[in-house]
């Protein structure tokens, strides 16, 4: 019963928010209005999702301090009570004062306290603290490819697992715990002003000490806290790497020269946390004197008015009682506001990532883009990663819907670049590149990119079953048509053949992270079945067939040839072997076109590509085509 109680309150708050988790949103890629970027106005704009729960916590924090204040005062009236009455009269005598007490002590702080748990429990830490993760996630998803590449992914994932418990935290503890703390002190000041005023002058100057400390010293842990956030996101993104790329660390690593370099991040961050525990010390040692002052000062007027019979003593004991829990529930807040500002440093090092304005997104009118016939422009376009000269220099290429055109140069030619700036991956600096006529910064991301197939030479696969990764184009398609499609990149039969630790067999099997479970060909068989899955009309293919050795590559040659039929084709390799019968061959050096030509034009030519050629066997072309 008590739990189907506490399953109604845990659907109060949405977890998701402004987009569903089931991909069924409509919207486009980056028309999510960016998170609020400075501190205060982030924790406000989550704060200002959940107004209900947190006024309700909000009002439970305070009724949480009034009670227990009222409770200590009460003591007071027990000790004086027990004083006039003797065994035989008490209930008699005080009975309606014991029934205040047993109703507020069995049945209103019960009440109070179950409340303030599901507000925090059920209401608020599992949907809200989640919302504020998967928001920010969102948010992160919309930035550009650049964004990616400048940053570890597991820093970046370690932000948005801190910005969502910081922030809810942080909420949370100022309306629940802090309230219950200032509710408590002013009833406390009011309480013992009414004995004595000298008590409420001794409070008063104690809250003022309180203030300084937290004005002046707390900010010292804030800039720690921040500081430290920042230094435990960067080793946890060195770690990461480290376990990302722990081939690379077996292989070429004897001298251990990555755990120096993790060791790094490690020292930085245990700095960061000495700087931060000094500066806690010193707060709790701050506050430590500051209430034995407080709590010396108090005890001697209350015994010394005693003395004077101004005070009876329940209002001694009422006093002693109230300082005392000033004192446990002072250090405690300290604690908490410890907490608070650490948590808030943490909000403002992670904000700076989450609530970063995308480089590139859709314009605001961005219409999805027709459908596309396969005509590829590249209109004098100028690229330079932003510094200033190198890589795309005027460069402008034609290519005819259902043409295969191989592009070929140097490593650091701008080939890629080329492809990455079709894809939209990059904004162009200058000039524009036109699918059908169609400028593509024009139209959304999401619809340009799926008129496009993609096998790239860096083949990452995700860490679930061959199926889903097959399909991850088109979630839709049929098992038949999952299946046609690995039978006709070669990939069917190794496919049945793998297992995963968890017994689960062939398209079930899971293949790790990056699929790192399968060699290189098997990765890229499994890109390749994905294209031809997707059967978009443009295809891209960036040294696709690199990771296949020469039979493999044969085997699905005359596959890939059909893949091709009707497409217009963009192929890159090194390997000329692979292209050297399409349609024409575009040489690019330096960023721009110094040859254009078929393969046999190219070699009469005795031009780059006829010395490129040179140094390659082309055991893959038949004589007729090499001559």
């Amino acid at each position: 019963m008590i739990e189907r109680l506490l399953r109604r309150f845990e659907r109060i708050i949405d977890p998701y928010g402004d987009v569903e988790p089931d991909g069924a949103d409509p919207r486009r890629v980056g028309a999510l209005p960016p998170l609020p970027r400075e501190t205060n106005r982030f924790i406000w704009h989550f704060a200002r999702e959940a107004k209900g729960p947190f006024l309700a916590l909000l009002v439970t924090g305070g009724l949480t301090g009034a009670v227990d204040a009222f409770l200590y005062a009460a003591v007071g009236w027990v000790v004086d009570a027990l004083g006039r009455s003797s065994p035989a009269t008490l209930l008699a005598d005080h009975f309606a004062l014991l029934v205040v007490l047993a109703v507020t002590t069995l049945l209103l702080r019960t009440i109070v306290l179950f409340g303030a748990s599901v507000l925090e429990q059920q209401v608020i830490v599992p949907s809200l603290y989640n919302r504020i993760r998967w928001q920010s996630y969102r948010r992160l998803m919309d930035q550009s490819y650049t964004f990616f590449q400048n940053d570890f992914a597991g820093r970046i994932a370690q932000k948005v697992q801190q910005v969502g418990e910081a922030t809810g935290d942080f909420i949370v503890t100022t309306l629940q715990t802090f309230w219950s703390f200032v509710t408590f002190a002013l009833l406390a000041v009011a309480i013992l002003a009414a004995m004595d005023w000298r008590m409420g002058l001794v409070l008063l100057a104690w809250a003022a000490g309180y203030g300084w400390i937290v004005r002046d010293l707390l900010p010292r842990i804030r800039r720690s806290g921040r500081e430290s956030a920042e230094a435990r996101s960067v080793m946890s993104g060195r770690v990461v790497d480290s376990f990302t790329n722990i081939l690379a660390v077996k292989l070429f690593d004897p001298g251990r020269r990555q755990d120096a370099f993790v060791l790094g991040g490690f020292r930085r961050y245990v700095e960061a946390i000495r700087a931060m525990t000094r500066a806690i010390t010193t707060v709790r040692t701050a506050v430590a004197v500051l209430n034995g002052f407080m709590m010396t000062a108090i005890g001697a007027l209350a015994l010394h008015s005693w003395s004077n019979g101004t005070a009876t003593t329940g209002d001694v004991a009422a006093a002693l009682g109230l300082v005392l829990r000033l004192n446990q529930m002072s250090g405690w807040m300290m604690f908490n506001i410890n907490g608070l500002v650490r948590n808030y440093g943490t909000v403002q090092d992670a904000v700076a990532t989450v609530a970063a304005v995308p480089a590139l997104i859709d314009r605001a009118d961005a219409p999805t883009i027709r459908t596309a016939g396969g005509l590829v422009e590249f209109r004098d376009i100028t690229f330079h990663y932003g510094k200033g000269r190198g890589i795309i220099e005027n460069f402008s290429l034609r290519i005819r819907a259902g043409e295969k055109v191989g592009l070929v140069g140097r490593s650091g030619a701008g080939k890629t670049t080329l492809v990455n700036l079709l894809l939209r991956l990059y904004d162009v600096e200058k000039g524009a590149i036109l699918l059908d006529g169609q400028d593509v910064a024009a139209v959304t991301q999401t619809s340009l990119r799926n008129q496009i197939g993609v096998v790239t030479q860096d083949t990452s696969l995700f860490h679930r079953s061959i199926r889903d990764n097959i399909a991850y184009g088109r979630p839709d398609a049929s098992e038949e048509e999952i299946v046609a499609a690995a039978r006709r990149a070669d990939a069917l039969g190794f496919i049945q053949t793998v297992r995963d630790p968890n017994g689960r067999e062939g398209l079930d099997a899971y293949v790790g992270e990056r699929g790192v479970k399968l060699s290189g060909g098997q990765r890229q068989r499994i890109a390749m079945a994905r294209v031809f899955l997707k059967n978009a009309p443009i295809l891209v293919l960036d040294e696709a067939t690199s990771a296949l050795d020469s039979e493999v590559e044969a085997a699905i040659q005359e596959n890939l040839s059909s893949m091709m039929e009707g497409k217009t084709v963009i192929a890159i390799a090194h390997r000329l072997s692979t292209i050297a019968q399409l349609d024409r061959l575009v040489v690019i050096d330096a960023g721009r076109i110094v040859e254009e030509g078929t393969h046999a034009e190219l070699v009469r030519r005795g031009g780059l590509y006829a010395s490129l050629w040179q140094r390659q066997s082309g055991g893959f072309l038949p004589a007729a085509a090499a001559e």
